[in-house]
């Protein structure tokens, strides 16, 4: 949706506001009716010290910690973003402090407080959503507060649980001056793939890829499918960033929708 340089932050709203002033009425805004949009992005990689980049995400929702993971990324110095919840940085303190002393690897943002997905008065992939424009910003303003906690820093991007968004919610996180992560590439569909799946999903990562997927499901594949894929990827080339050390992010042209 916008890039992440600072020189370009002024411009950086227009997208997200775009989509937002569609709706009347500030926060408390209500759901238009229209299918949640989930947002798919890829990185700029069009100056020649980008062109190799990629972007690999994980979503910490709730649940454990996938230390085999991060011991992987650690091993091959592979950075990631970090979207925690405060539900999940409440729930592993040592985690984060492991975490947290590899500043060069990982980065922690916006992942909400307690998982609600930021869609108004519906569900979304089971879970149920905000009832209401203040709910998105009590979810949105909760888990920054417990970003900026754990890691002494204020986060600057926000992914909802589910990954998607309508047009209200999305009028709140531009309100808030929050940029919405989304992706290109879904390696684990939510930590339900196997190992092979995975690293089948990985091993198709092309320069610019966003990759998404998950650290809090310790036995799902997606551990071992980063472990076996990863390789492979670094081998051809590729450069992992985190989002902050991209040249921007930019919209995907593939105009795809939650169903």
């Amino acid at each position: 949706m916008k890039s992440v340089t600072a020189g370009a932050l002024p411009g950086l709203r227009i997208a997200v506001l775009t989509l937002a002033l569609l709706v009347p009425g500030g926060v408390c805004a209500a759901s238009d009716g229209a299918p949640p949009f989930e947002p798919h992005q890829r990185l700029d990689v069009a100056s020649p010290a980008h062109a190799q980049d990629v972007a690999l995400t994980l979503d910490a929702c709730g649940g454990a910690y996938d230390q085999e993971l991060i011991a992987t990324l650690l091993r091959l110095r592979v950075p990631a973003t970090l979207f925690v919840t405060k539900r999940w940085l409440d729930r592993h303190p040592a985690a984060v402090r492991e975490l947290r002393a590899h500043p060069e690897l990982f980065e922690l943002e916006n992942h909400g407080s307690q998982h609600v997905p930021a869609v108004i008065g519906r569900r979304l992939y089971g879970m149920q959503g905000a009832p209401d424009g203040a709910g998105v910003e009590r979810e949105i303003t909760g888990g920054a507060q417990a970003v900026l906690q754990a890691s002494g820093r204020r986060p600057d991007w926000y992914r909802g649980a589910g990954a998607a968004y309508d047009r209200a919610s999305l009028h709140v996180v531009a309100q808030l001056g929050y940029r919405v992560a989304g992706f290109s590439l879904n390696a684990d569909q939510g930590a339900a793939l196997g190992a092979a799946a995975v690293a089948r999903r990985l091993r198709q990562a092309k320069p610019g890829e966003i990759v998404i997927a998950h650290m809090n499901r310790p036995a799902s594949g997606t551990a071992s499918g980063l472990s076996a894929a990863l390789p492979d990827l670094l081998g051809r080339g590729l450069t992992f960033v985190k989002l902050s050390q991209a040249a921007g992010v930019l919209p995907a042209r593939d105009g795809k929708q939650t169903p």
